[in-house]
């Protein structure tokens, strides 16, 4: 039994290591990365911002994963950012990623946004396959100015 809650500041170890397992493990991790961001260690404050919210999905008590959004930097107004969505192995193949993207959209759409952009790696098909499903369409460019220059897919959801 897993639980999506709202990310708090005693979790920010949990996550950081996440990230960094995850994305070092796709090999995500020179510059151009989101492993590099400076929120990474501290994604509880980064995150309690307006029209952001960051999820961690934990079973008996242990953080497994997470996911959130925030505004696209240098996008629309209107468009948010699924950021930071990363699961430790376990949690994998469980449907837990597409139940916290639902959440992540339901929150998003409660903002006000009416878009969601995302940038991925080409090794993480399983990943792009839950998009797909969710309904987001690959994009040929990058929008906005994420940093993340090392990432080379790009996604978009309409949010009705």
């Amino acid at each position: 039994m897993t639980a999506i809650r709202r990310i708090a500041p005693a979790d920010d170890p949990a996550i950081a290591h996440i990230l960094r397992t995850v994305m070092t493990d796709f090999g995500a991790k020179g510059e151009g990365f989101a492993i590099n961001d400076p929120e990474v260690d501290s994604m509880s404050a980064a995150y309690d911002a307006p029209r952001s919210a960051y999820f961690v999905v934990e079973s008996e008590g242990r953080v497994l994963g997470g996911g959130g959004i925030g505004p696209l930097a240098h996008g629309p107004f209107e468009t948010c950012e699924l950021r930071k969505m990363y699961f430790l192995p376990e949690l994998r193949g469980r449907g837990q990623g597409e139940r916290l993207l639902r959440h992540c959209l339901l929150v998003a759409r409660g903002f006000g946004y009416t878009a969601c952009y995302l940038e991925t790696l080409a090794g993480m098909e399983a990943a792009q396959r839950l998009y797909a499903r969710v309904g987001f369409r690959k994009l040929c460019d990058p929008v906005g100015q994420t940093g993340h220059f090392g990432c080379d897919r790009y996604f978009q959801l309409d949010l009705p």
